[in-house]
């Protein structure tokens, strides 16, 4: 059933909504074109012979430093291109030899040898696509921050000791402690044309991109790594041509793999490993594909003419030279924008301008990379992986489909064949040094920092350590061992302070409450004066029933000799009692009581309004323009502003697009205590004393109640919010219902819906008018807002919220305006009303009225026949009639009576139009989907 109250337990609604990997519907994009038919577009060609130039020196630079074969790493560019390309869930991404990988696979080979290694490949990708099928992919990323990156940095550490030998003119040893050790030994036996060669092409790797002025705007159109190996091996052809270059080997040699030999259990570890470093290396390549594309896509929407607030969210970028800045998880914030060494710079023209790219499906991902390395394993190739250097540079070349990926795999694999004799000429320690550039950058000092501001440096060494001392797997282990350690000590360690203030004693509790911590808190609070004054203030965010039990024990016991208690925060705004209190005020987290209790200075703790106080005056202070679904007096699309506006002292809030309808019930809360008249304020939660009713003489003026309402929201309930809406923010909005209504500053639709983030996408304006879509002198934002709500967002059902007393409905009654010559906006907006007037003054038409009772006045059959005339006014939008003829919509006619504090709802027969009687239900406090007082009303 379609619910005009949206509520978080039922889901039945949403049943029918396609999934989002079913790219029938992506949050703020323009329905997906159809047609399955494989298009390339001149910015792929472009783009693939872009990233082709990058993957084949970055395929054999990874295949020397693995002692792999060097068509290894050509068969798993090739292979990674087409097969991941084809099959894969993100387009945009490359996938070619993991360079998280090397030490392992050098490890498998030197142990096991080559072919039982390929073996071992194909059973990592069987594994993988298993793991794909059951949908494991987004569970892969649960795993903290701080290890992967860790492991990765640790994984980049021992790629770049390695590959230091080779540019020394050395071999690299077995381990990443044995190429540490063995370091001073190589640096006394120097070849110096090696490391000549290498030094060239680091130098060219780093300045490449910082070429400035216009020669540099046409150079960086080549990568880097291509520019740098071209130049050091014609620098290597004169100055050193004995230097150690690359030898193909003939393919009728190429082993292909063979049934693997060794101990059970080690060769399962070696494909558990394999597994689970490509598929992470994998997955959050994928998300950082997924924020680079969205934010390109943000980039020319805005710098396109006329650009306007449909424009998809523009996620922050993230750094994307190496597979590490890939590493962009949800509980860590994204690092800024940097230049990548071997990333090539966006060409100077404007490339085509794309739809956004839609999210990847990273299940479908995961099970491509597992047929990739099957694939890859069976034909002798190297373990594949998407990679972050070669699809940050398919992105940023202009590529807008996975048309760019899949030739790119057909070049290389051309190349593979003709192009052997050019191939042969590079140097070994122009590759090595490409491969220690892309271990370096591995480690990435963005996410140090992040880790240390999040008190996850400990983790984080300690994986690194364990990666280079002991191996992938075992590292993560530590790692993993670490941060429950760390975990565990955090929720353990409470600090319990107690200081004498005249009289008063103040306890400071710093950290979790829980069952550990009772003992000592029972103690501490127990030598406490009995009868005497208390301040507790709590510093924590959880708190078990053990501990609870303990403070409320005390307190009761405190209260009984006399004495007063007061929690705190450690902000100092008093932790609030349970809603039942008598003396409870507005808090964040409660329904509405008294929106102006934390307007008075000067308060202390006390007593308050009574639950019951209604407030005197309800005139808004601010007309607020804000964005269709926020709380807001006048809404549309895009908070887009026109002349001839209403109201003096304008206030435009500009929300990022909201999210999916899966918000938590915290956030959802947390706007519940929106009051009547205040524009969608929130409140502290310090109780208020005795006091006169706010008048017009005492009340902060517009701008000091609005700093007053913002201030009390980042202190009291964004903390409590922010992690749910920065979620939201990410993820795009995906409402259930357009919610149309009044703009009367007593109606808060997220109130009397019980809604939250997400929920509602909303339009409000005067009188709740919805006006044809060819009338004369029309409205088209709340044309917009319909259009894109039924053609974008896909919502299932749409609602006309009427109330009572509504002042564009009196002046309606008071006086009809000249339709001939409209004197102000005013006028002209409320001619969309003239058609409810008509109606009720009508005898072909019944009147509307509430269930069980007639109209009190005039005003309220105005106000109720409104409602269902401008349903009808819905029904002539053109989206709307598809949507009600292929039965993919449901409307829906609210009232709200203010004084009462009651909604009504129209019965549905009367919604769809197909009833005379025009009768509205009250809804009862008790009333629930499926009840049979509201079946027939749909809700």
């Amino acid at each position: 059933m379609s619910a005009c109250v949206p509520t978080r337990h039922n889901r039945t609604s949403r049943s029918s909504r396609p999934s989002r990997a079913s790219g029938v519907k992506r949050p703020h994009s323009p329905p997906p074109p159809r047609g399955g038919r494989f298009r390339i577009a001149g910015a792929d060609l472009s783009a693939s012979i872009t990233v082709f130039l990058l993957a084949v020196p970055m395929s054999l630079g990874l295949a020397v430093a693995m002692d792999a074969p060097l068509e290894a790493g050509l068969i798993s560019a090739a292979i990674g291109g087409i097969v991941a390309g084809l099959l894969g869930g993100t387009p945009l991404q490359v996938s070619g030899p993991s360079a998280g990988l090397t030490v392992v696979t050098a490890e498998l080979i030197q142990i096991y040898g080559w072919r039982t290694t390929c073996a071992i490949t194909i059973g990592a990708g069987l594994l993988q696509i298993l793991l794909g099928s059951l949908r494991a992919a987004r569970s892969a990323l649960a795993v903290s921050p701080a290890i992967v990156h860790g492991t990765l940095a640790g994984i980049g550490v021992a790629i770049a000791l390695a590959q230091l030998h080779i540019v020394l003119g050395g071999s690299p040893q077995s381990s990443a402690v044995a190429n540490a050790l063995a370091l001073p030994d190589q640096l006394g036996r120097v070849n110096p044309a090696a490391p000549l060669i290498g030094v060239l092409t680091i130098t060219i790797l780093i300045l490449w991109p910082r070429i400035p002025g216009r020669i540099g705007r046409a150079v960086r159109r080549i990568p880097a790594a291509l520019a740098a190996v071209v130049t050091t091996t014609a620098m290597a052809a004169i100055v050193a041509p004995g230097i150690a270059r690359v030898d193909l080997p003939s393919w009728r040699s190429h082993a292909l793999p063979e049934m693997p030999h060794g101990p059970v259990l080690a060769l399962a570890t070696a494909v558990f490993t394999v597994m689970l470093v490509a598929s992470l290396e994998s997955l959050l390549a994928a998300v950082a594909v997924d924020k680079l594309s969205a934010d390109r896509a943000a980039e020319r929407t805005a710098a396109r003419p006329g650009a306007g607030a449909m424009s998809a969210p523009a996620p922050a970028a993230t750094s994307t030279g190496t597979p590490a800045p890939a590493l962009a998880l949800a509980s860590s914030p994204p690092t800024p924008a940097a230049p990548s060494a071997l990333a090539p710079s966006p060409p100077t023209p404007a490339a085509p301008l794309a739809l956004p790219a839609r999210r990847s499906d990273l299940d479908r991902e995961l099970r491509a990379q597992g047929i990739a390395n099957t694939l890859s394993g069976l034909v002798g190739g190297l373990a594949v992986s998407g990679g972050a250097v070669r699809s940050s540079a398919n992105v940023r070349a202009g590529a807008t489909g996975r048309a760019s990926t899949v030739l790119h795999g057909v070049w290389v694999l051309l190349a593979t064949g003709l192009l052997v004799t050019v191939l042969e000429w590079i140097p070994l320690a122009a590759l090595a040094a490409l491969v220690m550039m892309v271990g370096i950058q591995m480690v990435s000092f963005a996410h140090i920092r992040n880790v240390h501001k999040h008190r996850e440096f400990l983790v984080y060494g300690a994986t690194i350590t364990g990666v280079v001392v002991f191996g992938v797997l075992k590292g993560v282990a530590i790692g993993i061992a670490v941060a429950v350690a760390v975990a565990l000590h955090r929720l353990a360690r409470t600090r319990i302070t107690v200081t004498d203030q005249g009289g008063q004693h103040l306890v400071v509790v710093r950290g979790q409450l829980t069952f550990l911590a009772v003992p000592r808190l029972s103690r501490t609070l127990g030598q406490l004066p009995q009868g005497g004054d208390a301040v507790v203030e709590l510093d924590g965010f959880f708190m078990d029933h053990a501990a609870y039990e303990a403070i409320q024990d005390w307190s009761t016991a405190q209260t009984a000799h006399g004495g007063r208690v007061l929690f705190t925060s450690r902000s100092g705004s008093r932790i609030a009692e349970p809603a039942s209190a008598a003396h409870s005020c507005c808090r964040p987290w409660t329904p509405w009581r008294n929106h102006h209790c934390h307007d008075e200075p000067g308060r202390t703790p006390g007593a308050n309004h009574g639950p019951g106080e209604p407030s005197t005056d309800t005139r808004p202070d601010r007309a607020h323009i804000g964005s269709a679904g926020s709380s807001a007096n006048v809404g549309n699309v895009g908070n887009i502003g026109g002349i001839g506006g209403i109201g003096n002292a304008v206030t435009t809030c500009h929300s990022s697009p909201g999210a999916p309808r899966t918000s938590h019930d915290a956030a959802r809360d947390a706007t519940h205590s929106t009051a009547p008249g205040a524009s969608g304020n929130t409140h502290a939660n310090a109780p208020a004393p005795d006091h006169e009713p706010l008048t017009a003489a005492t009340r902060p003026t517009g701008g000091n109640r609005l700093i007053s309402g913002l201030s009390s929201f980042q202190r009291n309930t964004a903390p409590l919010v922010r992690d749910e809406l920065a979620r939201l923010a990410v993820e795009g909005q995906r409402p259930s219902q357009l919610f149309i209504t009044c703009a009367d500053s007593r109606l808060v639709t997220s109130m009397i819906t019980a809604s939250g983030p997400g929920d509602l996408f909303t339009v409000r304006n005067i009188g709740n008018l919805v006006p044809l879509p060819n009338a004369e002198s029309g409205d088209h934002s709340v044309g917009a807002a319909i259009e894109y709500a039924m053609d974008v967002l896909k919502v299932e059902s749409i609602t006309v919220c009427g109330h009572s007393g509504c002042g564009a409905m009196q002046a309606l009654l008071g006086a009809e305006p000249d339709q001939e010559t409209p004197a102000t906006s005013l006028w002209r907006w409320l001619r969309h009303g003239l058609p409810s007037l008509e109606r009720m003054a009508s005898r072909h038409h019944a009147w509307a009225r509430i269930s069980g009772r007639l109209p009190t006045d005039a005003l309220e059959q105005l106000c109720l026949t409104n409602v269902v005339q401008q349903l009808d006014h819905l029904r002539a939008h053109e989206s709307v009639a598809r949507r009600l003829a292929e039965g993919t919509i449901r409307l829906h006619g609210m009232y709200f009576h203010v004084g009462e504090a009651q909604a009504y709802l129209l019965t549905e027969a009367a919604s769809s139009g197909l009833e005379l009687d025009e009768v509205f239900d009250r809804v009862g406090p008790g009333d629930a989907p499926g009840s049979s007082e509201l079946e027939r009303t749909g809700v």
